[in-house]
């Protein structure tokens, strides 16, 4: 009996695979549109955004990011694009890795999703506090992160749909994007179905609980789950979310 106890209290350092058995994201309906959703715990997990490899280039592909990894492979749960990019794959905006700022807040008036005001910050500090914010109230704050993110438009400020986002617009894209539910947690979320911004918004306040919530991309919208053997979107991107099991 007792080499069968001893043999029990080492399991969980023998075999730590088996430690988490709960699926890495769910599947959601709402509104009749399909949507996977993938949660972030600061408290148990391990959050990172990359954007190059240690050669200075940009990884772009999953393929490249596996390479780029090397055996934190093993740890990944999942990755999301990150964000708007360039043609080369640099951030368009505010882009922050390691507590070191590569890429500036972008202020500036332009077309398209990103310029459609307000857009917003996700931000991880160092006490392991997410965020999702206007990029006005980030740089009135005067944050430090140790990784951010910006994108846009916001989806939902305060629990409201942005101001120029209509309640189901007839633009429809697969598109991704990222809500918090409490300080510690946030919701990353790719539509498996073309949707409109106001479907996604709701969403996110609807169904996830959640009143702060950032469009992080259409069309291009990637998700890869090892554990699960999923990948959706496929084509180059830039700046990545990573989350890991913590070691």
């Amino acid at each position: 009996m007792l080499r069968r106890i001893g043999l029990l209290a080492l399991l969980p350092f023998l075999l730590p695979q088996f430690a988490r058995t709960e699926p890495v994201c769910d599947a959601r309906n709402f509104e009749d549109s399909r949507f996977t959703v993938c949660t972030f715990d600061s408290r148990t997990e391990e959050l990172r955004l990359i954007w190059k490899n240690a050669q200075g280039q940009a990884i772009r592909t999953i393929p490249r990011l596996k390479k780029a990894l090397g055996p934190d492979a093993a740890r990944l749960r999942f990755m999301m694009n990150a964000g708007m990019y360039e043609s080369d794959g640099s951030p368009v905006g505010l882009y922050v890795e390691n507590g070191t700022t590569l890429s500036p807040l972008n202020t500036r008036d332009a077309d398209g999703n990103f310029y459609l005001k307000p857009n917003g910050v996700f931000s991880l500090d160092g006490d392991g506090t997410v965020r999702v914010e206007t990029a006005d109230a980030f740089a009135a704050h005067g944050g430090t992160p140790v990784f951010a993110t910006q994108s846009g438009p916001m989806l939902l400020i305060g629990g409201a749909l942005h101001p120029k986002i209509s309640e189901d617009g007839p633009s429809r894209l697969i598109r991704n994007g990222v809500g918090i539910r409490d300080a510690h947690t946030a919701l990353f979320v790719v539509s498996d179905d073309p949707v409109s911004f106001g479907r996604m918004a709701r969403l996110f306040r609807d169904e996830l609980g959640c009143a702060d919530a950032l469009y992080l991309d259409g069309t291009i919208s990637t998700l890869w789950v090892p554990g699960d053997k999923r990948t959706t979107g496929g084509k180059d991107i830039g700046p990545m979310i990573l989350v890991f099991d913590k070691p």
